[in-house]
């Protein structure tokens, strides 16, 4: 069993971005700038907005957070990004999700500029997505075939099923795992909560992509051996043995099905930081229009 180490591949694609902005500077040209958008206070939201401004300062980025009060209006919000649309300076607009109950998520996503759209939701970059025309991929998505492009794991003719079906990770990684790409053709199932006989689809499956957000969800039971196991869920669980209060843990029972894999991520260390190493990448590209 292998790990599949978020740290060493985003550090290694932060690494490779540090050389191409340090080549930017010396010729004069542009920085890449990313303008984080947050709305209110959520815990978890607050840590990946840090992390990703802090990201974007180690390899020479710009960046700029914006804070809105949670009882901002969709109308200010929606003001706000017409704003950084305007600012030929701002590459890439990301709008931290979830957003308050009083603002449509659809129609924040689909006012943002698609040539500043380094999160990938607008709908004109998943059209382009479907079909393999250059675009902006979600990170999520985008951090997880870097990840398996980085360890030459085979993907060609393999049984990929994908449980969970958001637009944020499930249907992306289906569309990206069964493109006629490296990685990439394989034979996708996606399962979600009304699919029957999960266990036994699971079973077939020499690569699962668990993003459901149900911690431990995925067990020993329900993988073969030699499974290659990509964990997506970041849950918040309560544990008094932490100084914070709480554990993250995934939607694999890391503990039981490790033994069975010949690689899987780690939760915390895996895909996360996966995420944030993709959504510099395309920062980078709205810079320099690739």
């Amino acid at each position: 069993m292998q790990l599949l180490d978020g740290k060493l591949v985003s550090q290694a694609v932060k690494n490779s971005l540090k050389e191409k902005i340090a080549q930017l500077k010396a010729t004069g040209s542009k920085t890449p700038h990313l303008a984080a958008i947050l709305v209110g206070s959520n815990g978890a939201s607050e840590t990946y907005v840090a992390s990703k401004v802090k990201n974007c300062e180690e390899i020479g980025f710009k960046s700029t957070l914006i804070r809105l009060d949670e009882a901002v209006s969709e109308k200010e919000l929606m003001d706000t990004i017409e704003q950084l649309n305007k600012d030929a300076d701002v590459d890439g607009i990301l709008v931290q999700l979830p957003l308050p109950k009083q603002i449509n998520e659809d129609k924040i996503i689909s006012l943002i500029n698609p040539k500043k759209d380094v999160d990938g939701f607008h709908p004109m970059s998943v059209g382009k997505m479907v079909q393999g025309l250059p675009t902006f991929i979600p990170a999520t998505p985008y951090g997880i075939m870097l990840m398996l492009e980085h360890y030459k794991i085979e993907t060609k003719g393999k049984h990929a099923v994908v449980i969970g079906r958001s637009n944020i990770v499930g249907r992306p990684i289906s569309i990206l795992l069964s493109r006629n790409t490296n990685p990439g053709n394989c034979t996708v199932t996606v399962c979600h909560s009304h699919t029957h006989n999960l266990k036994e689809i699971c079973l077939q499956a020499d690569i699962i992509v668990a993003a459901l957000g149900r911690p431990g969800f995925l067990t020993a039971d329900m993988v073969k051996e030699n499974v290659v196991v990509i964990d997506v869920g970041i849950t918040r669980v309560p544990d008094a043995s932490k100084k914070s209060g709480f554990s993250i843990k995934g939607d694999v029972d890391f503990e039981n099905v490790a033994p069975k894999c010949s690689y899987i991520t780690p939760v915390p260390g895996g895909v996360g930081l996966m995420t944030i190493g993709a959504l510099l990448m395309n920062t980078y590209n709205a810079c320099v229009g690739e």
